[in-house]
Formats: C-alpha cells, structure tokens, sequence
C-alpha cells in the first residue's frame, strides 16, 4: 500500500494526538516541566489564540507528527519554532522535514523575519534536522526550560 503524508492545520481533533507525541519524546529524553504542561493541555489558549499555528502530519489519515509556531516573547524574534514530534512508528519517513519546511513556510507567510528554536544536543537527529533547514546556534541566549542547552536561529529572507 503506497503511504500518503499530508500536513493539515490543526483542529481540536488532534489536540490528543498533539500531546501524546510531545509527551512520548520528552519524558523519554528529560522529564515535563510546567510550560510543557501548559502548552500541551492548551493548544487553543496558549498557541492558537495568541496568534500561533500548530501542523499535524498525518500518515494515511493517522495524525504521527506535530510542530507549533508560537509568538515568541523575545523582542527579537517573532516566533518560536516549538513542540516538533513525530511518532517512532512513523520516524525516518522524512515527516520531521516536511513538518519543518511546512511551519517555516507558514512563517514566512505570516510575516516573520526571525525564527528561533529550543533544544538539547542529546537530540542530535533534530539538530541535523534543523541546521538542514537552515536555523544556526545562538551563542549566549537563556532559556525557561531545565532541558535546553541550545538555541538556534533562521533568518527568513522576503
């Protein structure tokens, strides 16, 4: 059977889905901290309301894979590129790059000149994954989250 990957906006549908794949990766490498919690239990409030988006890879129909764009807090950045997770059922299919080029894509058409992310350099398929997509390590920056010991950044270009 041919596999068909799509990328859909998210819809409260997925909200589950949204939080068993970020919660499946993250207390396999660290442990939940409260924005996890915060952001996980409330996509609409925390992401979506505030003027973020959220995609849901699906897989023949089945939603493996999640990443969110959340305004960023940082004066010098416009969003956050956050809450990447594809299910390990689902890992080495390219879905993590499609989600990556998808939310940097819907950046852009929101406006966004500057995108950051967080992470941990134990993940270091992710970090291959987003200097392949360009973002670049901030030297310096500080972060909310116990388990971010790097930041990176892409400047989108008009």
């Amino acid at each position: 059977m041919e596999e068909i990957i799509e990328i859909v906006d998210f819809r409260e549908e997925y909200a589950f889905a949204f939080k068993t794949l970020n919660e499946a990766w993250i207390n396999k490498y660290f442990k939940m901290e409260e924005m996890d919690r915060i952001s996980l239990n409330n996509p609409q409030t925390y992401i979506l309301d505030k003027g973020g988006y959220i995609g849901v890879a699906l897989l023949n129909g089945e939603a493996v894979g999640v990443c969110a764009l959340i305004p960023s807090e940082r004066e010098d950045f416009d969003f956050e590129l956050a809450k990447m997770g594809v299910s390990p059922n689902a890992q080495g299919k390219g879905i993590g790059k499609l989600l990556g080029l998808h939310i940097i894509a819907k950046a852009k058409a929101l406006g966004c000149k500057k995108l950051y992310l967080e992470s941990n350099r134990i993940l270091k398929p992710a970090l291959q994954l987003y200097q392949k997509l360009g973002f670049t390590e901030m030297i310096g920056a500080s972060s909310p989250y116990e388990r971010s010991d790097i930041q990176m950044e892409l400047v989108l270009e008009d």
